[in-house]
């Protein structure tokens, strides 16, 4: 549209940057906010329709111009593959190693953030992601020197890492205390509300689905074209349990998708609609 990009969202911790999906306009929104394009670790993909995969050839050559040469994973549902060798015809010459990862079945860990996966109901094979950021767990002072720890490797025991000092091994669980919740987020789109959802969604801090129609009368639509409304994502978010539901993914029918925010807040309050470039910050919680 005129006045709204394509699908993209891109998450970004402590430098590792994580990219989920890549609509046509996508590095146009990225330029605009600065975020850099080298050091973009993993992109994953939730399934091969275009308006999440057009803008993959200019990003991908942007981050060979950027003077990247450390390998790329993509991730994505069944065909990624393909896609990206299709893609590869118009740009064959990359500095950069990618690494393609088709239909994960298990958990995918990128430093602090545990990638999952989960199937969707859309017209092609679709893959929802939830991210979740781990949280070291706090140093025990009381523990340590229960332990009898040395405290010459006190800050490498807080790292996680086991030491060996004058022929004793040393372990981080000696010096940390209980684990601690970190943040989790999930984005779920195209897809019908499949019951699924609810339990990959669970006590997400921030609820990312598809809103394709606003509008209660167009139930059939979404339908039968596999999206949802946003009544449908708001009950997701409600029995997910989640903190924030934000709405994103509107037909182009839709100019206005404030004007439908009700229908959503009636059955989960805490609801956002999504805008280009919207930025927001997740805290860890106590």
């Amino acid at each position: 549209m005129p006045k709204r990009y394509l699908s993209s969202l891109l998450i970004n911790y402590r430098g590792s940057k994580i990219l989920i999906d890549c609509g046509e306009g996508t590095q146009v929104s990225m330029k605009i906010l600065g975020t850099g394009f080298k050091t973009i670790d993993i992109i994953c993909i939730t399934h091969g329709h275009g308006d999440h995969t057009v803008g993959l050839p200019g990003l991908l050559a942007t981050i060979g111009n950027s003077g990247r040469t450390e390998p790329l994973t993509i991730i994505g549902p069944e065909g990624i593959r393909e896609i990206i060798k299709g893609i590869r015809v118009i740009i064959p010459y990359l500095p950069y190693e990618i690494n393609i990862i088709e239909n994960p079945k298990e958990i995918v860990e990128v430093g602090d953030i545990a990638i999952s996966a989960m199937e969707l109901e859309h017209s092609i094979s679709c893959l929802g992601y939830s991210f979740y950021v781990k949280r070291k767990a706090k140093f025990n002072v009381e523990k340590a020197i229960e332990n009898n720890i040395p405290k010459i490797l006190w800050s490498k025991l807080q790292k996680n890492e086991k030491v060996i000092y004058e022929g004793k091994t040393y372990e981080a669980n000696m010096v940390l205390g209980d684990e601690r919740k970190g943040i989790k987020i999930s984005y779920i789109t195209d897809t019908r509300p499949i019951l699924p959802i609810v339990d990959f969604i669970k006590e997400s801090d921030l609820f990312i689905c598809e809103g394709t129609y606003g509008d209660e009368e167009d139930l059939h639509k979404a339908i039968k074209n596999k999206h949802m409304t946003f009544s449908e994502a708001a009950k997701l978010a409600k029995e997910g349990e989640v903190l924030e539901l934000l709405l994103t993914h509107f037909s182009p029918a839709m100019i206005n998708a404030e004007e439908y925010k009700k229908n959503a807040t009636e059955i989960f309050r805490n609801t956002i609609i999504g805008e280009d470039r919207l930025v927001k910050r997740l805290n860890f919680k106590e």
